[in-house]
């Protein structure tokens, strides 16, 4: 048992065995990334490419969906700013919109408002491994032309109606990164979820080349044929990757248990301290990859981080709205009101959550929490 004064981090990156050890000739380790790439496509269907990053799987979608300079693009302006990045680099103009404050999520219903004729692609950003409102979402892209694009960096193995999430639109983007659920340090995978766009992926993402073909013996020779980068992830990441991805129920069935133990205790302030905890709605089986609370001001976020650290807990906000930042406001604007994005951003605080995280301690973390609302009560 850990001494009740260390330090509780907000993270810890996973570790387990791995395969990428010095000891492991290359011909073994050289084959983690199709090892990798065999089950993503068994769990979903949808052929994977593994990237370097999700980052990279979000610029890939950009091409692979052909975007071009003054295409509008809807996204969520509480979202991490790789998610706009990929779409301002193709020369688009970004759209944000204001999210639902019970998940986090883009709000539907200012995806409609802000849809027109210059609207070719809605990126959705499933946070915390709590799936959009899909129903709502698909329902309105219907019949359109419009590309729906998930960013599911925080979703692997999370669920909307016994789905993966990530594979609803025509693209779902991944992340290995050291915070999420299993890591590689730093990479992503890309879902494929139309079979037009394999083949157009596979030139993407080995730099603009038909090498994948050639590999294949399809053709003699490879050339230059598209646009594309060097977007494939490292075999040593994909080694590290290859243990994490099979045991992946078991390590987020330990994440949703401390994520469950973290809501059956909080659940008690929130009546008295009039915080919010994270809703999930009907349908939607997360992952456990984030617990947050919605404190009542920024003032009270701030006082309370600063109450825990000293306390020996590591706690942090996240994102900024990118529609108020700098590049925000250069490559996009706000369609419709920010009435809930900036509000809850201030307000939200995530607390410590990963695989070797006890329970002993999400006791201690949530005690703390109780000790800071008892003596700061106005």
């Amino acid at each position: 048992m850990k001494e009740p004064n260390q330090q509780i981090p907000f993270n810890r990156a996973l570790e387990l065995k791995h395969r990428a050890g010095d000891s492991l000739p290359a011909s073994q380790w050289l084959a983690g990334s199709a090892a990798c790439e065999r089950l993503l496509t068994a769990a979903s269907s949808a052929p994977t490419l593994l990237t370097p990053s999700c980052t990279a799987s979000l610029e890939m979608a950009a091409l692979i969906c052909g975007l071009q300079p003054g295409d509008e693009v809807i996204l969520p302006s509480f979202t991490h700013p790789s998610t706009a990045n990929a779409f301002a680099l193709r020369g688009c103009r970004l759209c944000f919109v204001d999210i639902d404050p019970a998940t986090m999520n883009i709000d539907p219903l200012q995806i409609a408002a802000a849809m027109n004729d210059r609207t070719k692609a809605v990126v959705v950003t499933h946070y915390a491994g709590i799936a959009c409102d899909l129903d709502v979402i698909l329902d309105l892209l219907k019949g359109t032309t419009i590309s729906l694009i998930e960013d599911a960096a925080h979703c692997i193995g999370a669920r909307f109606r016994g789905q993966l999430l990530g594979t609803f639109g025509r693209i779902g983007a991944l992340s290995f990164h050291h915070t999420k659920n299993i890591h590689c340090g730093e990479g992503g995978a890309v879902w494929i979820n139309q079979a037009g766009d394999v083949q157009k992926a596979q030139i993407i993402r080995e730099k603009g080349t038909n090498r994948t073909a050639f590999s294949r013996g399809e053709v003699d020779f490879y050339h230059w044929v598209d646009l594309g980068s060097s977007f494939t992830l490292s075999p040593l990441c994909a080694a590290y990757l290859l243990p994490q991805l099979e045991q992946l129920s078991v390590i987020n069935a330990q994440r949703v248990s401390l994520w469950q133990q973290y809501y059956a205790l909080l659940a008690t302030f929130v009546d008295p301290f009039e915080i919010s905890l994270p809703q999930v709605p009907m349908h939607c089986e997360h992952n456990g990859h984030i617990f947050y609370l919605i404190c009542r001001t920024q003032k009270e976020r701030l006082a309370l981080q600063a109450f825990l650290k000293k306390h020996g807990i590591d706690t942090a906000f996240h994102y900024l709205p990118l529609h108020s930042s700098p590049a925000g406001r250069r490559y996009g604007e706000l369609r419709g009101a920010d009435k809930y994005a900036t509000d809850r951003s201030e307000r939200l605080l995530r607390l410590p959550l990963y695989y070797s995280l006890s329970a002993k301690e999400v006791e201690r973390i949530v005690a703390s929490i109780h000790t800071f609302y008892r003596t700061h009560q106005h």
